[in-house]
Formats: C-alpha cells, structure tokens, sequence
C-alpha cells in the first residue's frame, strides 16, 4: 500500500475534515501518500434554495458516493449529519474519524439587546426545520428581554459559514444559528483563524442548549467512507475507526430512523455520555408533527415499593433563603450562576451585567434573561463540570482561572475545596416540614435534586430506600457520603421515566 486518495467537497470547512482524516490515516499509517480530490456537491450547487423545499437527500454526499464507484477516489469524507441513515446503513465500509462540540450556537449583531429594547422584530436566518422548531422558541424567552419575550421571524440563509457570518455582518440579519463544531474547526485552523475571528470580533454568541434545542443526529461528526470491494481502503478505515464515537452515531442513526428524514427534520437527537453512563435524547416533532421527548438508555429499577418522594414537587419546603448584604466584588471575567436567586438585587445585577455569564439551567437562563442578563450558555443542568469540555473549545475560549461561581454559602466552601473561585450570594436556612418528612420516610424511591436535602432528611429515609439523583455534583456528594444513587442524566429525564412507571 503505497497511495490512497481521498475525496471530499471543496468548501474551506470540508478541506479541513478532509485534512483532520488524512492526519489520522498517517498516524496509523505514516509512510502511506495521500492525495485530496475536491468536487462540489448537489447542496453546494443549490445555494440559494432552502433544500427542506427540494426533493430528495444526499445533497451533499450522493456526489461523492458516485465519485467513489466511478473509481475517481478510494475514500470519502463527510459530515456524517448530511448523510441519510439508508446509505450509512447499506453496503459501504465507514469509519468514525472524529467528533467535535454537537450543540449549535446562535451568534447575533453587536446592537440586538437595543433592537429588543426598542422592541423590534429579529430577524434570525436559519434554512433548519429542527432550529426553527427548537431553538427559534428557546431563544424567545433566553434571548434579554424585562417583557420576558422576544418577537423573532425567521428567513432562509444558505452558504458556507463564512458566507453566512458575512450576511449577519452586513445587517441582512440580526442573527444566525451555526454548529459550533465548523466554528471550532475554523477556529482552530492557522489558514481560517484571522477571517473567522474577524467576523466573530463584535459579535455576541449563545451556546445552546442539548436538550431544549437538541441537536441533529450525528451533527459535529467526520465519517470516511469507502467501497467494500476496496480492500486497502477497508483496512484503513479500520484501523482509523474510533469505535466509541461510531457507537454513539449508529445510536443517533436508528433513532433518528424512527421519526423521520432528510432535510425536513424538525427533531434533534443527542448523546449524553456522562461519566460511565451512555444516554440519548430525542425531541421535537416527528413527520406526522406529533411531538417526540424520546430518553433512550434511562436505567432500568425493579419498583417493589411504589411510593415515589421527588423533592422536584417540594422545592420550596426545603430552605428558606438569607440574603449576603455584603456581597464582594467581582474581579474574573466570567460568572457562573448556580441559582437565579443569588442575583437577588441590582447591586450583584449590575456587578455581572457586563461580565461573560452562564447558568447552571434552562430555567436559571430564562429567570437571568428577564433581569436583562444576557447569558452566554449553560449546563444543562448536568453541573458546572460538565462545561469543561465546552469552555476549552476555540469558539469559547474560557479558562477555570475565569470564572466566579455564584452561590449559597455552604457551595461556596466546597467549590473553594476543589480548587474553584466562589463567592456566597446567599445562606440556605432550612425548614421543618413534618408531612414532607413523613411523606419521605414512608417512600421506597427518593429522587434528590441536591444534597442539601439529602443531608437535612437523609437519616429520615428507610432502610432498603432507593436513592435517585441528576448527574452532576448531587450524585458525586451522594457516593461519598456512602449512597450509591440511581444516576438519571437530568431532571427533566426522572420526570419522563416517573411518567412511564406511575399513572
């Protein structure tokens, strides 16, 4: 095996996941010569069309697929998003190269918080049924707004992610959604770097969120494709395959199957792999527009006793809140938000207001976004370590040295503990409630959302109970308290498998 030639379309992002897998192959191969062929597809031909309107799928990898069997190249690269579940799951030999960030970002003019103010329409350009579905919705209640609503109309934008960043610049829009995974890549690329960062400079972004604006099956995803009877291109995309990342795709690949396809998709899905744990999550609206909230791999418990304590329906007989008057200054760049009720008065508003914020949760975001705060992303409510992997990306850039969490005074000592800045907004005082204390010590299942109520009613419980929690920081206090909680990935997934196991 001397020489191998790789195929691809010929857009900037396109070259660079054709240069990511020809990096791979001389990691495992290094004296193999690989030569780049570029073609334009079907979808870079239609560029002023919005493809939901044109019959058919593939637009962006039919041509290379018969570029292959025509015998003009041995491998092809792709968005593995762009392709339909009916070819990744036909005859060819397919390698999982590598996966970036999956979640989309919305990115709008430096001047849309005056726009909302003076209470215009936006104008968002996205050609996505699954973004205008999901995140056209989210982004009208996260987007600032004191009326705690955002009037947005939505208009086709088609083109390479340069294109588009340069029609936003122009004011032909006054956003657009992107996946972060182009960006990223861009981003990261010595040629792509300054252009792209140019047109990023006075912009202001929102990370979405997975699961209320959920992305596309596969999306962040290079595939490499090659013909069967192409024996040393088999053996290459075997070696090369990261099976962990395939896995996970063929996942979204089947599920994604179950609803719908091609261009007109208005539903997302996901993977969740939190720490052991592999989850998935679909949502949005089938072919038949029936809404889908689908959690594939939620655990599976025997339930001797039925009698169910969540603390998501006592939320508010737990603690009482004692406010810090004497809230310090905030120094760092960025502030996380562990709860909307730590921004209390104008005075910590004010101190965060020009600051980089994220929240802990959707519902953190939309109470922030009605005090005007515009908040740059989330965690999903999977906690704030989960974010790691996302403030390290290009398009982020967002060191732990950064950030200030903001939060109650116990939290702020342990976050302290493991080597965070925090500061207290506030002291958690707590309640006596003797019927919820009843309620928890009569319940064979008891799902905690944070281990402040674990350590106030925890002795309460009953021998043999089952403990449950989200992810995150809950379920790691728990374990070394001694508990080995049920993991549910968030809390909106408990409330979806309490549903399937109650009437």
């Amino acid at each position: 095996m001397k020489k191998i030639r790789l195929t691809g379309r010929s857009s900037r992002l396109s070259l660079l996941q054709i240069e990511r897998v020809r990096n791979r192959i001389h990691s495992v191969f290094p004296d193999l010569e690989v030569d780049i062929l570029t073609r334009e597809s079907r979808g870079d031909l239609l560029q002023d069309i919005p493809l939901q309107t044109v019959e058919g799928t593939d637009f962006f990898t039919a041509d290379l697929y018969r570029g292959l069997a025509a015998g003009e190249a041995d491998i092809a690269v792709h968005s593995l998003k762009d392709m339909s579940a009916e070819h990744f799951f036909g005859e060819n030999i397919f390698a999982l190269v590598e996966r970036e960030d999956t979640r989309d970002v919305a990115i709008f003019n430096k001047d849309v918080q005056d726009k909302i103010s003076s209470g215009k329409t936006l104008v968002i350009g996205t050609c996505s049924p699954r973004r205008e579905e999901m995140a056209i919705d989210f982004l009208s209640r996260a987007l600032p707004s004191v009326n705690g609503h955002v009037s947005i109309s939505v208009k086709p934008i088609r083109g390479n992610v340069d294109s588009r960043l340069r029609k936003l610049h122009s004011g032909e829009y006054d956003g657009t959604i992107l996946a972060t995974a182009g960006l990223n890549r861009l981003l990261a690329s010595v040629a792509d770097q300054q252009i792209i960062s140019s047109l990023l400079a006075d912009k202001k972004i929102m990370i979405l969120p997975l699961i209320e604006c959920v992305p596309a099956p596969c999306q962040g995803a290079i595939v490499a494709e090659c013909l069967p009877v192409n024996k040393e291109a088999v053996e290459i995309l075997q070696a090369i395959n990261i099976d962990t990342l395939m896995a996970d795709c063929i996942s979204e690949k089947k599920t994604a199957s179950v609803f719908g396809r091609g261009c007109v998709q208005k539903f997302g899905v996901t993977s969740l792999n939190l720490g052991d744990k592999k989850y998935g999550y679909a949502a949005g609206k089938d072919q038949q527009d029936q809404d889908i909230n689908q959690w594939i791999g939620l655990p599976e418990i025997s339930m001797k006793d039925d009698r169910i304590f969540s603390s998501t329906d006592y939320m508010a007989n737990f603690f009482s809140y004692i406010y810090n008057d004497a809230f310090v200054k905030i120094d760092s760049p960025v502030v996380f938000i562990a709860n909307y009720k730590a921004i209390h008065n104008k005075r910590i508003q004010d101190l965060i207001i020009e600051k980089r914020v994220w929240a802990s949760g959707t519902k953190t975001w939309y109470e922030l976004a009605r005090k005007g705060v515009w908040v740059e992303g989330c965690a999903d409510a999977l906690g704030l370590e989960s974010l790691l992997p996302v403030f390290q990306m290009p398009l982020v850039n967002i060191k732990k040295s950064q950030i200030t969490i903001i939060t109650h005074h116990k939290a702020a000592i342990h976050w302290l503990e493991k080597g965070w800045h925090a500061v207290p907004a506030y002291t958690l005082q707590a309640k006596t409630d003797e019927s919820m204390q009843e309620k928890i010590r009569d319940a064979g299942f008891i799902f905690w959302t944070s281990f402040g109520q674990f350590e106030l009613y925890g002795s309460d419980t009953k021998s043999g109970a089952i403990h449950a929690s989200p992810f995150g920081e809950t379920s790691e206090r728990l374990r070394q308290s001694g508990i080995e909680p049920i993991i549910f990935p968030t809390i909106k997934s408990f409330h979806s498998w309490r549903s399937s196991v109650t009437p």
